[in-house]
C-alpha cells in the first residue's frame, strides 16, 4: 500500500486490495476505488460527500467540484475510472484517468509524461552506446587512434565456421579463364621450370631472336643534294667505225 505523500510520483506506483478482486463488478468498482488506502483517491471529492449523505451517484450531476465516474468497463478484468472537474450539469473538464486490471489500480500517463519517458530512454541508449564505443578506443602518440575489439575476436574464434558450398563454374567461365591465363603466359613467360614436385627449379633459357636493324629514311629536307657540275667545253663525240665484213682468205700459189 502506498501513502498520499507520493502524490507527485503516482505514475510509478500501483494499488490493490486482494479482498475485493474476486467480487469486482461495474456496480461496486467505484466503492472499491474509494477505499481509504487507495493513494489515487481524493477524499475532498463529491463522491465522498454523496457517500456520507447516502445519496445515489445521480446527484453528482447537480454538484460542482471534483468527482470520479466509471468511464469504461470490460468485465471481469478491465475498468477505467475518470477524475474530472464538474463546472455545470453539462460541462466537465477531465483531470486524470485510472485503469484497473485484475484488481490492480494504475494511473494512465498523460502525453507529456509519455514523450518525456521515450526521450529519456532514447538518450540513455545513445549515452550507453557512446560509453561502450569509447571503451574500445585506443591511442598512442606514435600510432594515433585505433579500435581494439578483443572480445569480438575471441567470440569469432569460439564460433564454429560454417563451410559454404562452392557453386560449380560454367563452361563459359572456364573457357574464358583459360584464355586469360594463356594470354598472361605468353606475355610473361616463366623464368623457372620444375619437372617434378620437390625438385629444384631449373631456370628456363629464353632464346632471343637477333634484332633486325631498321633503316631510317630521312625526310626529303635532310637528304644531301649534290650541286650541278659547272658548264665547260663540249667533249667530242666518240667516233664509231662502221662494221666491216672479215677479209676473204686467198689460196697460196706454189
Amino acid at each position: 500500500m502506498a501513502s498520499v505523500d507520493l502524490r507527485d510520483n503516482l505514475l510509478g506506483i500501483s494499488w490493490v486490495d486482494s479482498g475485493w478482486v474476486p467480487i469486482l463488478n461495474p456496480s461496486n468498482v467505484l466503492e472499491y476505488f474509494s477505499e481509504r488506502s487507495n493513494p489515487f483517491y481524493d477524499r475532498t471529492c463529491n463522491n465522498e460527500v454523496v457517500k456520507m449523505q447516502r445519496l445515489t451517484l445521480d446527484h453528482l450531476n447537480q454538484m460542482v467540484g471534483v468527482e470520479y465516474i466509471l468511464l469504461h468497463a470490460q468485465e471481469p478484468i478491465l475498468y477505467i475510472i475518470r477524475k474530472q472537474q464538474r463546472q455545470s450539469p453539462t460541462q466537465v473538464i477531465p483531470l486524470a484517468d485510472y485503469y484497473i486490471i485484475a484488481g490492480v489500480v494504475y494511473q494512465a500517463p498523460d502525453l507529456g509524461s509519455v514523450i518525456s519517458s521515450r526521450v529519456l530512454s532514447a538518450v540513455h541508449g545513445i549515452q550507453s552506446a557512446f560509453d561502450e564505443a569509447m571503451s574500445f578506443c585506443r591511442y598512442h602518440p606514435s600510432k594515433g587512434y585505433w579500435w581494439h575489439f578483443k572480445e569480438q575476436e575471441e567470440r569469432e574464434r569460439v564460433k564454429p565456421k560454417s563451410k559454404r558450398k562452392e557453386e560449380p563454374s560454367s563452361l563459359f567461365q572456364r573457357q574464358r579463364v583459360d584464355t586469360l591465363l594463356l594470354d598472361l603466359r605468353n606475355k610473361f613467360p616463366p623464368t623457372f621450370y620444375q619437372s617434378k614436385p620437390g625438385e629444384k627449379p631449373v631456370p628456363v633459357e629464353v632464346k632471343k631472336e637477333p634484332e633486325v636493324p631498321v633503316e631510317t629514311v630521312k625526310p626529303p629536307e635532310e637528304r644531301e643534294t649534290k650541286p650541278p657540275a659547272p658548264p665547260g667545253p663540249a667533249r667530242p663525240a666518240p667516233q664509231t667505225t662502221p662494221n666491216k665484213p672479215p677479209p676473204e682468205k686467198r689460196a697460196r700459189l706454189q
